[in-house]
């Protein structure tokens, strides 16, 4: 039987069994802490993130896990002597941890983003500022997932 002589029903099958076998192939990245964890001082340097400065908002609750809103902002005069140079989003439980990184300048004017980002299952989002004097500054926030995201 050719592909042109298969139904649609069998064509989705087939992308199914595919698609699950895309994912439990070994080597696919795993969502723990720990990973998180190493990821972070991959990108700080092993430096000891403080708190303050860092504010997440984002809901509490996702009612579906493919595009939850949001903010991160740091508080920074953004100045040529004191500014935020760096800022990393981490998700806990995400396959990848690594959801972005945002790059500023004093020229910024404010270190502040807006996106969406996917998340896989109920977890904590990290925000970690890197500052122009080689401090780390970091929050965190837990997002329940009740539907939808990476894993269902």
């Amino acid at each position: 039987m050719g592909m042109s002589e298969l139904s649609r029903r069998e064509m989705l099958g087939l992308g199914l069994a595919a698609g699950v076998g895309l994912t439990l192939l070994p080597g696919t990245a795993d969502a723990s802490v720990e990973s998180a964890t190493k990821l972070l001082n991959d990108l700080i340097g092993g430096k000891q993130p403080q708190p303050g400065k860092v504010r997440i908002d984002m809901p509490q609750i996702a009612e579906n896990g493919n595009a939850v809103p949001l903010t991160v902002s740091v508080e920074s005069p953004m100045t040529a002597e004191s500014y935020v140079k760096a800022v990393h989003v981490i998700a806990d439980g995400n396959p990848d941890s690594g959801v972005a990184t945002f790059t500023f300048t004093p020229m910024s004017g404010k270190a502040e983003v807006a996106t969406r980002m996917r998340l896989a299952q109920t977890q904590k989002i990290w925000a970690v500022a890197e500052m122009s004097d080689g401090a780390v500054h970091m929050e965190k926030t837990e997002v329940k997932v009740t539907i939808g995201g990476c894993g269902g």
